[in-house]
């Protein structure tokens, strides 16, 4: 069974996997999560009233970084030289959903994913944390990822669900 798991060795123990012998390709990753609140924070959010600043510029600077040092972040993932990041967010003031989208792009040995992933939970860290003086209730929900595609096992999108950019 250990060797049928790829971050575990034969004798079960963690291991970061060796990727030399993997194809340099595009790798691309989306992912997205939401955080949801009373209307009337994402309100002051997007009217730039938050006491704290410009909540969607913090997040997504932070977003970034979070992409930039997940190597650092998780475990037995490999650090990698990623080529562009980028967050974005869609408000939706009937519900009070802050949805974020966070976009990682790296040509190398092993998909980013993770860095995807980390990114949109560092923004929606963030958001909450600019936040909680509004408002304690915020929840961070649905991060998940939405579309891969590059390296060995290609393309995945998730069903019904499509990256921003291509709406």
């Amino acid at each position: 069974m250990a060797n049928s798991l790829t971050h575990l060795d034969a004798k079960g123990a963690a291991r970061m996997v060796d990727v030399g012998a993997k194809a340099v390709t595009e790798r691309v990753a989306v992912a997205r999560g939401r955080v949801l609140m009373d209307k009337s924070t994402l309100d002051l959010i997007l009217e730039g009233q938050v006491p704290k600043g410009d909540v969607l510029a913090v997040a997504r600077v932070a977003g970034i970084m979070a992409a930039k040092n997940t190597g650092s972040l998780i475990p037995l993932c490999h650090p990698l030289a990623i080529s562009a990041v980028s967050i974005d967010f869609r408000p939706d003031r009937d519900t009070g959903a802050l949805e974020i989208e966070a976009r990682v792009k790296t040509t190398g040995q092993t998909g980013v994913e993770m860095e995807a992933l980390t990114a949109v939970s560092v923004a929606a860290l963030t958001i909450y944390d600019m936040c909680k003086a509004v408002e304690r209730g915020m929840v961070i929900d649905n991060i998940r990822l939405v579309e891969k595609s590059g390296g060995r096992s290609g393309h995945y999108q998730r069903e019904g669900e499509k990256p921003w950019d291509a709406s």
